[in-house]
């Protein structure tokens, strides 16, 4: 066995479980114990800073510098006495990460030392070097100035001995950095938006909030073997590897029981998360070997996108104290299922009402459907903008992959919902209901609660599915950060609402009746985006081809998808709800377009090397050594060796033709890459690298994949499928 292959496998023989116990003998006992939560904040705090700072949460009010100095103080009492010595702004750029600079809680004292500080000036605000963070042409690289400041509506925690503070980051002239700025406007528009449509039905809602429920897939891999391929710990994914003779085939790893060393790993985890104030409820092996699954319970959707983030975070940590390495990429094995992170999206008002949940009377369920309807007009409107908010370079391998959905966007409702619509849809007149019209829908309304909530079936190839009291956006990447989904879809149904309300006042105010207009309203929109409601196997060739007739767009292409974002519709829509200007959407396509290119350059480069400096070297070696055993057999047989040595003359040439294709083709590849790199246009070279640099990665696994199941296992130098995958 190659050397660097056999000493990964001498690390794994020296793996001792490690075993991990509960914090305490119940969660509640130690949830959130690393938070600066509500009764922290009770507890540290002045009366008169408590109220601002639940007000400034629950309302959006504003918090003075003097009630910040308040704040800070009790925050950094409460950190010190938990062990912190340093706090820092945590924010999100577009880096698909988080970023934090740690300062010390220090300040020189009046005797010559130093004395422990912290005011509501550094919690509020502070000026981190933004020279380095992607920024799509927002500054020049000389201005170097950014700015963090405190998101009041996401509580402090502690990361080791560091207090975090969630912050929005924005460049020095006011153009938003990061993705939580952007989610916050989002979520305030729906916010509004969906208050206005719930007075028609209910007077005391006065406020809605986005929830959100992810679903977090990933894979654990032995750190030893991931040491030992260069492709995965540098891109994430394997650029090489023949498929195992068993993988997924008998469907025997989903649900199945959890390792032991998975299971202490999932115990460790969950105590990290617990203290975080992170709600995980569910854990469970995915369908994939060595993949596994975590989902919390819903929260608040900018609180949610925080601790998935936190969670990302806590996966990799916890995963190298249990000599594992947690992959997050949506595709790390080829042939096997690869991760999502289902975004489970819903809307709930203070009236405690969740408005994706039907009702209980006539009235609750014509709310229900209001709401279901306008979030379908908004998926059918803005389908090129969702799937952009979703396509990446990673994303791409997955989607339409018959593992999860396809890149054409389409809702499932269940049968109980479709009849509610085509009822609403054939019983509504244009003109003045008569009472036995309204009767009627009312009672068959009426009748959703006693049906719906046993008999809607989940569809698991639909991007968007109605899953009983919420949408389940599917579609999104295990490695996203949701937050980009998250804009999307409450800004188009932001807008989306207001334009429902417009049209309903606009036939109130011809003399039509509240009820009737809503009904009327709605079975024009029902009618609109009838294309965008499937409930059929999404997989199948079939609905390519009626989707494609029905005027659904289905791009599969990351450098076309993201044209999604730049469509006079998403300018309109993102302007008009001031979630971003005109610079901060440009800015932040061009990051995607970057992030795109210099992703699949990464993937060529990796691949390259270990092509021309691990394999074709490996195949030349085996391949010397059969011309070795040829050479003799000639010697001992004479002519009669080409009888006996057939075989191995065959397998000769047919090394020879895969090692001079890999050599063709890496080096096709490298000039494609010049020719690409000389590109100015960001744009242009995102499509020069999809068009002319990414076949080549498909390409070249080919010949090496085939040169994996000729050469000799002994001398084969990187870890296979069937070591990587069934390795506890």
């Amino acid at each position: 066995m190659a050397t660097f292959r056999l000493a990964a496998f001498n690390k794994l023989l020296e793996r001792k479980p490690i075993e991990v116990k509960r914090e305490a003998d119940l969660t509640s006992d130690y949830y959130g114990s690393k938070v600066f939560d509500r009764a922290k904040m009770k507890k540290y705090l002045s009366k008169d800073s408590y109220k601002a700072v639940i007000d400034a949460i629950d309302n959006g009010t504003t918090i003075d510098r003097k009630i910040a100095d308040g704040v800070a103080t009790g925050m950094k009492a409460w950190a010190l006495e938990n062990g912190a010595t340093h706090y820092t702004h945590w924010f999100q750029p577009l880096t698909d990460g988080t970023a934090e600079k740690h300062d010390a809680f220090i300040e020189h004292s009046d005797m010559g030392g130093v004395v422990e500080a912290f005011s509501g000036k550094l919690l509020a605000q502070q000026e981190p070097d933004a020279s380095s963070f992607p920024n799509g042409g927002l500054r020049q690289t000389f201005e170097a100035r950014g700015y963090t400041a405190w998101d009041v509506s996401s509580p402090a925690f502690l990361m080791g001995s560091t207090l975090c503070i969630p912050t929005i980051f924005i460049s020095y002239t006011g153009e938003a950095l990061d993705y939580k700025a952007p989610l916050l406007k989002a979520l305030n528009a729906v916010d509004k938006a969906a208050v206005d449509v719930c007075q028609y039905f209910d007077k005391n809602v006065t406020k809605v909030w986005a929830n959100l429920g992810w679903e977090q897939e990933y894979f654990l891999i032995d750190e030893a073997l991931y040491q030992a391929r260069p492709d995965l710990s540098l891109t994430g994914r394997t650029l090489m590897g023949h498929s195992s003779s068993k993988d997924q085939q008998l469907d025997d790893h989903y649900f199945g029981s959890i390792p032991t060393r998975v299971h202490n790993f999932m115990i460790d985890l969950e105590n990290e998360a617990y203290k975080l104030g992170i709600p995980v409820k569910t854990r469970h092996n995915e369908v994939a070997p060595n993949q596994f699954e975590l989902a919390p319970i819903f929260e608040e959707c900018n609180l949610a996108n925080d601790h998935n983030q936190m969670i990302m975070d806590l996966l990799n940590r916890v995963a190298r104290k249990h000599a594992f390495r947690c992959l997050l990429h949506e595709k790390p094995f080829a042939g096997i299922n690869g991760s999502g992170k289902h975004n489970n999206w819903s809307l709930s008002t203070n009236t405690g009402v969740v408005l994706y949940a039907p009702g209980k009377n006539p009235k609750g369920n014509m709310q229900f459907l209001t709401f279901v309807v306008n979030a379908l007009m908004a998926l059918y409107k803005h389908q090129d903008l969702l799937r952009a908010s979703i396509l990446n370079a990673s994303n791409a391998h997955r989607l339409g992959a018959n593992e999860a959905p396809p890149a054409i966007m389409s809702a499932f409702l269940g049968t109980e919902v479709n009849k509610m619509l085509a009822l609403i849809e054939q019983n509504v007149s244009d003109k003045k209901m008569s009472p036995e019209e309204k009767t009627s829908l009312k009672l068959n309304i009426g009748r959703i609660p006693e049906i719906l909530l046993d008999n809607t079936d989940r569809n698991r190839t639909s991007p968007f599915a109605f899953t009983g009291n919420r949408f389940e956006f599917r579609a999104v990447g295990s490695s996203a950060n949701c937050a980009s989904a998250m804009i999307s879809l409450n800004t188009a149904v932001a807008a989306q609402l207001i334009e429902f309300k417009q049209d309903v006042d606009a036939l109130i105010e011809k003399g039509i009746k509240k009820d009737e207009a809503i009904l009327q309203v709605l079975k024009k929109y029902i009618g609109i985006c009838k294309t965008i409601r499937f409930d059929g196997n999404g997989y199948s060739q079939e609905w390519v081809v009626e989707a494609a007739k029905r005027g659904l767009t289905n791009i599969t292409s990351v450098p076309d998808a993201l044209k999604g974002y730049l469509t006079p519709s998403s300018k309109d829509l993102f302007s008009k709800l001031g979630v971003f200007d005109k610079n901060e959407l440009e800015g932040r396509v061009e990051v995607e377009y970057e992030k795109f290119t210099k992703k699949i350059q990464i993937e060529a480069r990796v691949l390259g090397d270990l092509a021309i400096n691990h394999i074709v070297p490996t195949a030349v070696k085996y391949q010397t050594l059969l011309i070795e055993n040829v050479k003799g057999l000639k010697d001992v047989f004479g002519d009669e060796y080409v009888n006996l040595a057939g075989n191995r003359l065959e397998i000769i040439r047919e090394i020879s033709d895969h090692i001079t294709a890999i050599k063709n083709m890496v080096k096709e590849m490298i000039e494609a890459r010049k020719v690409a790199n000389a590109l100015s246009d960001q744009i242009e070279m995102a499509y020069a690298y999809d068009k002319d640099v990414r076949p080549y990665l498909t390409d070249i696994r080919y010949h090496i994949d085939k040169l994996e199941l000729i050469v000799d296992d002994e001398l084969w130098p990187l870890p296979k499928y069937r070591e990587l995958l069934f390795t506890r």
